[in-house]
């Protein structure tokens, strides 16, 4: 009683000071995610490295089979906690995610030394210009919801402003993708695509090369004019990330104050219960 009562408490005490805990603690999940991704990261390699499956296959079998468990768990945050923390919590599921797979293309990169054509993170297949313009144009989309639906602190207001940015570097870059897919059309040079092009920032992107900046300190900014495409998305998903979480806690705190109610079956629950003084008899 006593060790169930000191785990309760200190359950309590890192919610209350981090509400966010709450909303991505999978719960009565847990163990089930975590046996599919330990089986999937097994079995995964064995496909890889014995039958020759493609990377990005197994890595998206895994997910494919961790979703089950995780859309449970999101109807129980639904119950619990509504829509708009709901969505939040997906959001935070799939950049986590997002974030993780640019953190691969890092590491492959950087530690491994593989060319930025080969380094395309754990899915290589969603790797392409039109998908980075359709899930950031999706993550804006979301975010602006988001605030609409009261999710509304300095935190989420500058998330809201870097998705903005990150989303019009994305637009740009689709726009010179579909000019240079044009011109090397009409050069007959079919079946080529111009994946990879830079944005405002980072190697040859327009800071770097504008006939405005030109002459300037700020087309020889380090970083932000002589990275590769590869660093300067890292570096924009990093920040998304690292908005995104506190902008969520203020929320919870805000929302629901000290934590929900605790979940049917949960230690809390079963500790709730039998410190309960007895109802007097009718």
């Amino acid at each position: 009683m006593k060790a169930l009562a000191m785990r309760a408490e200190l359950r309590n005490s890192l919610t209350e000071k981090l509400p966010l805990l709450e909303l991505i603690n999978p719960r009565e999940q847990l163990w089930t995610l975590l046996g599919v991704l330990i089986a999937g990261i097994v079995f995964g390699t064995i496909a890889v490295q014995v039958f020759g499956v493609k990377l990005w296959v197994a890595s998206a079998a895994v997910l494919a089979a961790m979703l089950l468990p995780a859309m449970v768990k999101w109807r129980e945050d639904y119950r619990r906690f509504g829509l708009t923390a709901t969505v939040l919590g997906v959001l935070i599921a799939l950049q986590g995610f997002h974030t993780v797979e640019h953190l691969a293309q890092w590491f492959q990169y950087h530690i491994l030394r593989w060319p930025t054509f080969v380094s395309s993170g754990l899915i290589s297949a969603l790797n392409a210009e039109w998908v980075h313009f359709v899930w950031n144009w999706g993550f804006l989309a979301v975010a602006i919801y988001l605030a609409l639906a009261g999710v509304r602190n300095w935190w989420a207001w500058a998330l809201l402003a870097w998705a903005t940015a990150h989303t019009l570097e994305h637009t740009y870059m689709m726009w010179r993708y579909q000019q240079t897919l044009a011109e090397l059309t009409a050069l007959g040079a079919t079946g080529v695509s111009p994946q990879g092009l830079p944005g405002f920032f980072g190697r040859d992107g327009w800071l770097a090369t504008a006939d405005v900046t030109q002459g300037t300190f700020l087309c020889r900014l380090p970083g932000f004019t002589t990275a590769p495409r590869l660093d300067v998305h890292f570096w924009w998903n990093v920040g998304e990330i690292a908005l995104l979480l506190p902008a969520a806690n203020v929320y919870m705190a805000e929302r629901f104050g000290r934590r929900a109610t605790p979940p049917r079956g949960s230690d809390e629950d079963l500790l709730t219960k039998l410190l309960a003084p007895a109802q007097p008899s009718a």
